[in-house]
């Protein structure tokens, strides 16, 4: 099973494809499901998902995801399963996610053949976790209007995890991961020449006061007990060194886990756009909403970390939040109870290869016991306690 792994692994990352253009993957991933008895294989969910389940009778419904697509990154590791397409990497790990789900249907098709395991396994192999459509959705949410989530009573899922090594895997119950929304802030004048300032009012000198108030918000007006971040990224302004610029535009993320300080963090960050208005100019702002809060439901996450120490006892097991990074499998535990667990992967030569860097890496030794995990651990949300 490693070896295969490995293979599947290697083959996907060879040939990435970006989000919802996963053409290519879905069908190598709709051929090995095919091969896999026992095995029901749905294609084109959520434009290019692909679905596989196992049902043996009335029972529980119990679903797996895995995210297939790759990001637009140049590969710099030297492989010779490096990319072939330019500009496209599997920099996030979904080439071993994918791979480690195709390890979990053939595990789960042999316990279904050889146990009497009652109810219903879906395998969701899922499109565009790190984009969105002309319509602004993403894989899951997309997956999701397709009825995936219909009759489904909890799902679960990992992420690779280059911060830990093979053998040490990290769960949080609760808050894990973050809101990611997206602001826009225009601020404008009436510009003018650059030898004659007093002539007009200038909106980069406005910027001056806004970055001042927005760089405070965090720390003086959200508690110091919530999670917040704000960050500008962008500024865009000016053409000439002798004009004065009518407008200025401000991009930048907001960073949360609760929905309350979602909202109030959006809300003091344009009041301090706001200011602008004391000196003569005025303000646009809107927040594009991206996915939501991963928010891991202590019950299922308790079976995870359960059946982890169960197969593997010396695994190590690190209860901290992931961090404010985004994951689109927030939308899917809004619906059902679900968790998702970090995986350790990091090579043991001490080198860092940060997830959506062009040096990402991972010790392939990692897979197989993820696809223990998954596997088992579904097996334990079929057969135990209801979660509710």
């Amino acid at each position: 099973m490693e070896q295969q792994l490995i293979a599947w692994r290697r083959h996907l990352h060879r040939f990435p494809e970006l989000s919802f253009n996963e053409f290519k993957t879905a069908q190598f991933v709709a051929e090995r499901l095919g091969e896999v008895e026992g095995v029901t294989v749905q294609t084109a969910i959520g434009k290019t998902g692909v679905v596989a389940t196992l049902s043996n009778g009335e029972g529980r419904t119990v679903a797996i995801r895995a995210d297939m697509d790759a990001l637009p990154i140049e590969e710099n590791t030297g492989h010779g399963f490096q990319s072939e397409h330019t500009g496209v990497m599997h920099a996030c790990g979904h080439d071993a996610h994918t791979a480690i789900l195709l390890g979990v249907a053939k595990l789960l098709a042999e316990k279904f053949r050889s146990v009497q395991l009652r109810g219903t396994v879906k395998l969701i192999f899922q499109p565009s976790e790190e984009d969105t459509d002309e319509e602004g959705r993403s894989g899951a949410q997309r997956m999701i209007e397709d009825g995936v989530l219909e009759g489904v009573d909890s799902i679960i899922a990992l992420h690779v995890c280059p911060w830990h090594p093979v053998g040490t895997i990290q769960l949080n119950d609760g808050y894990s991961m973050a809101n990611v929304d997206v602001f826009r802030g225009k601020i404008r004048g009436s510009g003018g020449h650059g030898g004659y300032p007093h002539l007009g009012t200038d909106p980069i000198w406005m910027l001056a006061s806004v970055l001042q108030a927005f760089y405070g918000v965090t720390s003086r007006r959200i508690s110091p007990l919530d999670t917040a971040v704000a960050s500008i990224g962008e500024i865009h302004t000016g053409a000439a060194s002798n004009v004065i610029p009518e407008e200025v535009e401000v991009t930048g993320t907001l960073r949360t886990y609760s929905n309350e300080v979602r909202e109030q963090l959006s809300a003091e960050i344009e009041k301090a756009f706001q200011v602008v208005e004391a000196f003569g100019g005025t303000y646009s702002f809107r927040v594009d909403r991206g996915e939501p809060a991963l928010n891991n439901h202590a019950a299922v996450n308790t079976i995870i970390k359960q059946t982890a120490a169960d197969l593997i006892p010396t695994i190590q097991i690190v209860e901290e939040k992931f961090g404010l990074g985004g994951e689109d499998f927030g939308y899917m535990t809004q619906e059902v109870p679900g968790a998702m667990f970090f995986l350790g992967c990091a090579l043991p030569d001490g080198v860092r290869r940060d997830l959506h860097t062009n040096t990402f890496d991972l010790d392939e030794r990692c897979m197989l016991l993820g696809a223990e995990i998954l596997a088992e651990s579904a097996i334990r949300l079929l057969t135990g306690e209801t979660i509710s």
